[in-house]
């Protein structure tokens, strides 16, 4: 049985006790604001990339920079405030979502906040110079490439004729480079060689594509309990997600489902989409993403990180939640 579970469980708490000491009990509104959602739980995967790829190319290194891997979170907390404002969600987390607690122009603060702080983190990691330079460089390229492909998915909303390339190349850049940049800067501040560093990447941009498939799957297969999300958000949407493109291909038309919805009605899209096959397509290209990612780690020298990291991109896409 793999250990990534309880791997992913150590890292967490690692991850809530620096949460802890640099963002709660501060003072202010907006301080409060940009801590709610990093103090409302999440899975830390990005964390745990960041450190398993630093052990993955020299053993006992992660415990160096370990302020990089909150980077990450960070980094990713700040992209969900961000797309819970312009999305308009209410949920987020099983907790109500920054901008509604507060208001709009405090969550878009709260999340340029965690931006900052970001890279803050980073410059706290114990590695040679050079290295953070690099690693800075990867998260703000990350950032800007976060910011294009969240314009691409806005945009997809006023089209019906979205294609899996185009598809493909959004989230690549909205949820792919994240990841990317979570193994490169793992493997960059872990002393990682430049064929090494390249290949943490890779896999990471790969592997992250797989976990956004999943995680559509999840918006519309898995209820708001364990979720902590707006169930069928995308649906209700007409989001341009893969699961929208392919039923489209199989001569679905999933306009219908774009109002509110009952239980009723989303049972019924499911069973709808599973009929045609959709469901078991998206699944399966999700699937072979990650095993293509894997390839790229056969550069690393053979260790229990990398066999994680590897565990990491095959739990992407069998999680439910």
């Amino acid at each position: 049985m793999s250990e990534l579970p309880q791997y992913i469980e150590s890292v967490a708490k690692l991850v809530d006790h620096m949460i802890d000491r640099y963002f709660v009990n501060t003072v202010g509104e907006l301080n409060k604001a940009s801590a709610y959602l990093l103090t409302a739980g999440g899975k830390r995967l990005r964390p745990a990339v960041v450190l398993l790829a630093a052990d993955a190319v020299r053993k006992g290194s992660s415990e160096d920079i370990l302020p990089a891997a909150l980077a990450l979170e960070v980094t990713h907390t700040f992209t969900l405030i961000h797309d819970d404002i312009m999305d308009d969600d209410k949920l987020r987390r099983g907790v109500p979502t920054v901008h509604t607690k507060w208001d709009m122009p405090t969550g878009i603060l709260a999340g340029d906040v965690l931006c900052a702080r970001a890279f803050e983190f980073i410059c706290q990691s114990k590695a040679n110079e050079e290295a953070k330079i690099r690693a800075v460089l990867m998260l703000a390229r990350a950032c800007a490439d976060i910011c294009e492909g969240q314009h691409k998915d806005m945009s997809f909303e006023h089209r019906n004729d979205v294609d899996e390339y185009e598809y493909m190349a959004m989230v690549r850049e909205k949820t792919g480079v994240l990841y990317g940049a979570a193994a490169g800067i793992g493997g960059v501040l872990g002393g990682g060689s430049a064929q090494q560093v390249k290949a943490l990447y890779n896999f990471g941009l790969n592997t992250g594509v797989a976990f956004q498939i999943q995680d559509d799957l999840i918006d519309l297969l898995a209820p708001p309990e364990k979720s902590g999300k707006d169930r069928a958000s995308d649906l209700r949407e007409g989001k341009q997600t893969l699961i929208m493109i392919k039923a489209r291909e199989k001569g679905l038309d999933l306009s219908k489902y774009r109002r509110d919805l009952s239980n009723a009605d989303i049972e019924a899209a499911i069973q709808e989409l599973t009929a045609a096959g959709v469901i078991d397509e998206v699944k399966k290209i999700a699937a072979d993403l990650v095993a293509d990612s894997n390839k790229h780690l056969a550069v690393l020298p053979p260790s229990k990180e990398r066999q994680l990291l590897m565990d990491v991109g095959e739990f992407f896409v069998t999680r439910s939640y």
